[in-house]
């Protein structure tokens, strides 16, 4: 169920017009040709989430921002629309039901050449369709 809901989470993503013009990739992991910006899935993480008639997971998503900027704002309006986006992931996909989508936390670095890092991390709640 993970790895289902890293595709449909990649897949709905690059749906979204604003992200397509304004990143030169949206991928599993790190892209490994692609200049800054991007947006990959940095790691997931699951544990049970199951009922007593349905498998569930409770899955953690953390997706990692790269671009280049000396202002801490750089990149802001990126930020907002990646988590207008995840936040609106449809509730019913292929194969499984998603019960909740909450943002738990983010950290931002700036790393050398430049580069700053953007790191979102959420939790779903899925249940087997």
């Amino acid at each position: 169920m993970e790895m289902q809901l890293r595709l449909a989470l990649l897949n709905w993503l690059r749906s979204d017009p604003f992200l397509a013009d304004n990143l030169n990739a949206i991928a599993e992991e790190a892209p490994v040709r692609a200049s800054i910006p991007w947006l990959g899935i940095a790691a997931s993480a699951s544990v049970d989430w199951s009922t007593k008639d349905r498998r569930g997971r409770e899955i953690r998503i953390a997706v990692e921002l790269h671009l280049r900027g000396d202002d801490p704002s750089t990149g802001s309006d990126v930020v907002a629309a990646i988590e207008q986006r995840i936040e609106t992931l449809p509730t019913s996909l292929l194969g499984f039901d998603v019960a909740s989508v909450r943002f738990s936390r983010a950290r931002a670095e700036q790393r050398p050449g430049n580069v700053r890092a953007m790191l979102l991390e959420y939790r779903f709640r899925i249940l087997e369709a």
